[in-house]
Parts: structure tokens; sequence; C-alpha cells
């Protein structure tokens, strides 16, 4: 999934991987957890920017589980390196980045085969659903849900 609101990057004074949620950001965030809170949720993995961790925790704290940090997460990380860590990750985990990977990971997987069951959406904390890969890595379908609530 894509991380929720955070405000202008332009209007942030300091390290952006620092940069928090806005107010409509913590909605969203609550709103991800209610969506998802009955999907059986395995693992949670995270960029390690604020903004990611943060869309994370409430689903973290109503699951009773850790939001990990991972950089392959972060922006600017190659999908090459987004898409082994697809592969490493259990069935039911739910991953938060930024609008710069998911593109690209989602372009990669259609290269490889995906087929895109819906319009995309990489509007802030819209939710990306993908099989899990078979034996070869390959994940047969992707649908994108709007942001919830």
């Amino acid at each position: 999934m894509r991380h929720a609101k955070a405000g202008s990057r332009r209007d942030w004074d300091g390290d952006d991987s620092l940069r928090p949620l806005s107010k409509g950001g913590r909605r969203q965030a609550d709103a991800v957890a209610a969506r998802l809170g009955d999907e059986g949720v395995s693992s949670l993995w995270s960029s390690p920017y604020t903004r990611c961790m943060q869309t994370l925790e409430p689903l973290g704290r109503s699951a009773g589980l850790e939001v990990r940090a991972e950089p392959r997460l972060a922006e600017g990380t190659p999908f090459e390196d987004v898409l082994a860590l697809i592969a490493d990750v259990p069935d039911g985990a739910v991953l938060c980045s930024h609008g710069d990977i998911i593109p690209e990971l989602l372009e990669a997987l259609v290269r490889r085969g995906t087929d895109i069951l819906t319009e995309p959406d990489w509007r802030k904390a819209s939710i990306w659903i993908l099989d899990p890969p078979d034996a070869d890595g390959r994940v047969a379908t992707a649908r994108a849900e709007p942001p919830p609530g």
C-alpha cells in the first residue's frame, strides 16, 4: 500500500524521511486499520520513513503486530529489491511504501505476467492486493482498492 497523507514536501523543513502524517493522514491510517483488521494480516513491513511507519502503526496495534522497518521499501529503491522482498514475506503481509516504488513495482510485475484486474490507483493510502507469488516467483493477479474511508 501507499503511505497515507503526509502534507506537502515543499512545506516540510527538515529531513524528508522524518516527515510525519498529517491529521488527514492519521485518519487514513485509522481507516486502513479498520479495512484490513479482519483480513488475517500476518506481518507488517514498512519503508523506514516516518510517514510509512505511522501509516501501519494503527493496524499494528489492532492486530498485535510490530511494524518492521524495511529499507527495500524506501524511496528510490530498485524494483528488483522490492520483488525480492515480496517473494520473501509470508502470505497476509502488508507492505507500505511510496509513490515512486509502487507504480514501478506493478510495471515490473506486469512485464513478468501479472494481470492487473482493476484501474490503477496511486493515491495516498491506496491498497494493492497481490496474489502470493508462485514457486517461480510469479504473481498471477493484482488489484487496487481506493483509500479506505
